[in-house]
């Protein structure tokens, strides 16, 4: 099945899920029902075939943006996933942007900073792991922890992250200026679907490896990383950079509604195949001669 032949909205969804997910003024962090499915009318027995069909669908707009790089395209994607240990980050860059031709995929996961890192302002890092042209960049957690894990735990004064959101801001603006689509996603899962998938991980010695026991620190500031996390929001979701909302307590939804994102944002560039750069039917008569 080509892309082209594939719908490019599927009935499964009311509206384009970026309706249903983008923030908007108002919206509350305590307000968010992570059990919740918005804008999707199937159900958990919908998604394999769906997700299937989408994932096609995205990796031929994929192949596509990094074809016409080729041709001297600067454009780019960047995928932003933030959000709490469990969220599922890691599900959708297997699920999701695994669909994709790794030639084309930028992955960076940002951790605790290293002492390079930190003797650099602290964008230093995210302009190295910046998509090169052509390519989907993906950053699992992002600049944003340096307003959120930065700010819960008083790692600087606040004058210091206060400062940060308008920062972020400018960034952001130069990148969509110069070529990249930002994709912003805030995932959310509950507290109570937390504990349960950090006891699979005790449970499961395959899973041990994704433990860390700092997870149950975080968990008790909770109410200290929503007020993080709506003020990101607030401060930070812009008309050329707006952040999504995904519940996540059904990995399967999260999955298809971040792959919807993706396939919005790339059709978004209108991209076409780009021509020839030399004399086809020339061509196929030397190749029948060789």
């Amino acid at each position: 099945m080509s892309p082209e032949s594939i719908s490019e909205l599927p009935a499964l969804w009311s509206h384009e899920p970026h309706n249903h997910l983008r923030f908007e003024p108002g919206d509350k962090v305590s307000e968010i029902d992570a059990e919740a499915t918005p804008g999707f009318t199937g159900s958990k027995q919908d998604a394999p075939a769906l997700q299937a069909e989408r994932n096609e669908r995205f990796a031929g707009l994929q192949e596509m943006l990094y074809a016409n790089s080729r041709s001297g395209d600067h454009r780019s994607v960047l995928l932003v996933l933030q959000g709490m240990d469990t969220a599922g980050k890691g599900g959708i860059v297997k699920h999701v942007v695994g669909a994709g031709n790794p030639q084309g995929i930028q992955y960076r996961s940002f951790g605790k900073p290293t002492p390079e890192e930190l003797a650099h302002h602290y964008l230093w890092r995210i302009n190295k792991a910046l998509p090169a042209a052509g390519h989907i960049g993906v950053f699992d957690r992002s600049h944003y922890e340096d307003v959120l894990i930065v700010r819960v735990h008083n790692l600087v004064p606040p004058d210091v992250w206060g400062a940060r959101y308008d920062e972020i801001n400018a960034f952001e603006r130069e990148l969509v200026d110069t070529g990249t689509t930002i994709v912003k996603v805030a995932m959310f899962v509950s507290l109570e679907e937390q504990k349960k998938r950090l006891a699979e991980r005790l449970d499961r010695p395959d899973k041990y490896w994704k433990y860390n026991p700092a997870d149950i620190d975080e968990r008790l500031k909770w109410p200290l990383y929503q007020e993080a996390y709506q003020a990101m929001l607030d401060k930070t979701s812009t008309e050329y950079a707006p952040w999504y909302i995904v519940p996540c307590n059904r990995k399967w939804y999260s999955r298809l509604a971040v792959l919807e994102l993706m396939i919005e944002a790339l059709k978004g560039l209108d991209l076409q195949w780009p021509p020839a750069g030399f004399d086809v039917e020339a061509e196929k008569q030397r190749l029948k001669d060789a």
